[in-house]
């Protein structure tokens, strides 16, 4: 019993002290950020926007979020868990709240892992791995993309280790993941579709800014960008995200302070799509889900 409170507490000492690093690096960065920026400008800028493309752009952004947890739900499925679409889709948006806006709780990937492997029965392998996959996936589908803007962008041949990393992701699930492999290709569609409108939200942004030129560059950044985000650096890719923009736009030769200006509004699309998750903290999404919902695969 001893042993398991020390346990307990060193695991709940090295979460704060995460969360404690995390708040310095999202805070460094944002200061860095105010020393390059002129904010008088950039109210100017957010000023003069079009707010109703703005509105389109969150739409565009909570409409990827949909697609995303249709691409979870076949991993789901893998692993015999059985979830109406409607239900994951509210348990996802449920997840996407506990990561942006309770860094230091429990991660909206951890709290869907604990839940079903609790009411569904499935081992926690494997409810873990079919969470971490559909990260993976995630990010193979942004990394196609991006290279894609980075042959625009950048005029190189970054679709070639695009390839070779899909081609490397699917050996290692077929060789240690087989459970998944029927849902590879399904759920790298779907990373795709995820990503096609993830940029649609950042061009509807672009367009609210009055940006007309240098679109290639710009979402090039933002791909970039999004990876740097998903890295637990910083508070919900807050800075980190910024930081990017800003670096990348010196790189380019585009207008910094517009740069950074999408960046913020990223962040604020984000904040925006994620909030809708807290209702189902009152209204549990897996209360009509049980563990007889588990078919045959």
């Amino acid at each position: 019993m001893v042993d398991d409170n020390v346990k307990a507490d060193s695991k709940n000492r090295n979460k704060y002290l995460q969360l404690l690093l995390k708040i310095t690096i999202t805070i460094a960065c944002l200061w860095y950020i105010s020393k390059k920026i002129d904010f008088k400008q950039l109210s100017e800028t957010l000023f003069h926007a079009k707010w109703s493309m703005l509105a389109y752009g969150v739409l565009l952004y909570m409409t990827s979020k949909v697609f995303a947890s249709v691409r979870l739900n076949i991993y789901f499925r893998n692993i015999n868990i059985h979830l109406p679409e409607l239900t994951n889709l509210k348990l996802y948006w449920l997840g996407l709240f506990y990561n942006l806006f309770l860094p230091g709780s429990i991660s909206g990937d951890a709290y869907k892992v604990i839940r079903l492997t609790k009411q569904f029965g499935v081992p926690y392998k494997k409810t873990t791995a079919a969470v971490l996959l559909d990260r993976v996936t995630g990010l193979l589908g942004l990394s196609f993309v991006l290279a894609i803007y980075a042959v625009l962008a950048l005029n190189n041949n970054f679709y070639v280790a695009a390839l070779l990393a899909t081609g490397i992701s699917y050996f290692i699930i077929k060789k240690w993941f087989p459970d998944f492999v029927p849902g590879f290709w399904s759920t790298f569609f779907w990373g795709l579709v995820v990503q096609l409108f993830a940029n649609s939200s950042a061009y509807a942004i672009m367009f609210a800014l009055g940006i007309t030129q240098d679109f290639n560059k710009y979402i090039f950044i933002f791909l970039v960008a999004s990876i740097a985000a998903v890295l637990p650096l910083t508070l919900g890719g807050l800075g980190a995200r910024e930081v990017v923009f800003l670096e990348l736009s010196k790189y380019f030769g585009l207008d910094q302070h517009t740069s950074v200006l999408i960046g913020f509004l990223i962040y604020i699309t984000v904040v925006i799509s994620s909030a809708g998750g807290i209702f189902y903290i009152f209204v549990d999404p897996l209360r009509t889900s049980k563990k007889n919902e588990i078919k045959p695969a």
